[in-house]
């Protein structure tokens, strides 16, 4: 029995006993013939795993864990950066809706009334706003 279930991993002796007792009765089977015994009925009930291969059992499912919740972020990842590239794209169909989304983005900063925001301005309205001041006023003598 020992033989038959050591070829197994643990996940197996838990989620295959049909197959497992099917195995062990022929085994049976071919050994007992001989003397006329027919085993009518075998069945794994319980298996005593010793304490180092319990902690072993534990980390290989602690990093199954750690592997899928991996995985998980990284589809996650994977459809945000998809949805950034389908929203860039939408943004870039009509100029004036970044200027939208970048005035929306301020008012909700601004909505926080903790913290500092930095305007940034463009600089070729500096430049407009200078040639129009240069154009108002006289010329100096």
């Amino acid at each position: 029995m020992r033989s038959v279930l050591g070829q197994h991993e643990l996940d197996a002796l838990l989620s295959e006993r049909d197959k497992l007792n099917i195995d062990l009765q022929r085994i049976l089977d071919q050994q007992t013939d001989q003397w006329g015994i027919k085993v009518a009925n075998v069945e794994i009930k319980h298996v005593d795993i010793n304490e180092s291969m319990i902690r072993a059992i534990a980390k290989q499912a602690e990093a199954e864990r750690e592997r899928r919740a991996k995985v998980i972020h990284a589809e996650g990842e994977f459809q945000a950066s998809q949805k950034l590239v389908e929203a860039a794209a939408q943004l870039a169909t009509q100029p004036m809706s970044m200027q939208l989304r970048y005035l929306q983005t301020l008012v909700e900063i601004a909505g926080e009334k903790n913290s500092t925001v930095v305007f940034p301005v463009p600089i070729n309205l500096l430049d407009t706003v200078q040639r129009l001041l240069e154009n108002s006023l006289p010329p100096q003598r």
